[in-house]
């Protein structure tokens, strides 16, 4: 085989066919491998890789073939213009995910005191680092019940030099009781426990616990919901990210737990993707 960038890319292209996303998967794995961005291939197409760089790639490029995602491949994803570690005990942070962050920073805190904000079973800490790079005078809770996504964040923060970020190990709002809180964020498990997508693409490599969640999917956002009303102060917001099909079930489930000004948000694909509410009474009216 041919060492050239150029030739090693329309081989992995080939081999990676079967991926919607082919060409793309060898750039970024070939980037990771001589530590360079994709601008280089076009610059470079002629360059030649040494035995051991080539040898790396083709292993990559078999591992790929198998299904493993890209991202456990490389340990890395970029998230809000932030570069995050990934490992196999935590979901894959994806694009999708950006607009429960475009959201929550689009609604009013108050900025008179520090607002506290919690983001529920945080993984990478994608969502609580995006927060917290963009409102650094926030003071953000992130709570994950896996002590190895609990590492995985903790390296994420520091490699990030996000200092306003606090990361505890917990179920959901268990370990904030006492913190008055103003907002609560989460992309929680929602997928149903029978979904046949659990055993396609890249969602077979990942974490069941982080996709999960009952046999409608609801179990998780049901009990958040539930612990939310009771953590959050008066006119707190909630923010939920769910599957396409369960705006209307979630917003059932938030106006039941007590929540006001329920809506829904769709993703850039037009699809219902965030519903959030707030907490507008200190106790629900049954």
């Amino acid at each position: 085989m041919t060492q050239r960038i150029d030739a090693l890319l329309n081989w992995a292209t080939t081999e990676l066919s079967a991926s919607t996303t082919a060409r793309l998967d060898a750039e970024l794995l070939l980037s990771h491998i001589i530590k360079k961005p994709r601008s280089y291939f076009f610059t470079w197409p002629e360059k030649e890789l040494p035995q051991v760089q080539l040898n790396n790639f083709r292993h990559l490029i078999e591992q790929r073939k198998k299904g493993t995602p890209v991202a456990y491949l490389t340990g890395e994803r970029e998230f809000w213009s932030l570069r995050l570690k990934v490992t196999e005990a935590t979901l894959i942070p994806r694009p999708d995910t950006e607009r429960l962050v475009e959201l929550a920073l689009s609604l009013s805190l108050p900025e008179s005191i520090s607002p506290k904000v919690v983001d529920l079973g945080t993984g990478t800490g994608a969502i609580a680092l995006a927060l917290a790079c963009e409102r650094p005078l926030w003071q953000i809770t992130a709570v994950d019940k896996s002590p190895e996504a609990i590492k995985v964040a903790k390296e994420n923060t520091k490699s990030n030099h996000i200092n306003n970020v606090n990361i505890i190990e917990g179920s959901w709002c268990e370990p904030v009781q006492d913190i008055p809180v103003d907002m609560i964020v989460s992309n929680p498990p929602y997928v149903r426990s029978d979904d046949h997508h659990l055993q396609q693409g890249d969602v077979r490599f990942e974490p069941l616990s982080a996709l999960a969640s009952g046999p409608d999917g609801l179990d998780d956002i049901r009990l958040i919901a539930q612990q939310s009303f009771m953590a959050l102060k008066i006119n707190g917001y909630l923010l939920l990210e769910h599957g396409f099909d369960q705006g209307n079930d979630v917003q059932s489930i938030l106006s039941d737990a007590g929540f006001s000004e329920v809506q829904t948000k769709q993703d850039l694909s037009r699809q219902d993707r965030v519903t959030f509410a707030r907490k507008k009474e200190s106790f629900h009216n049954s």
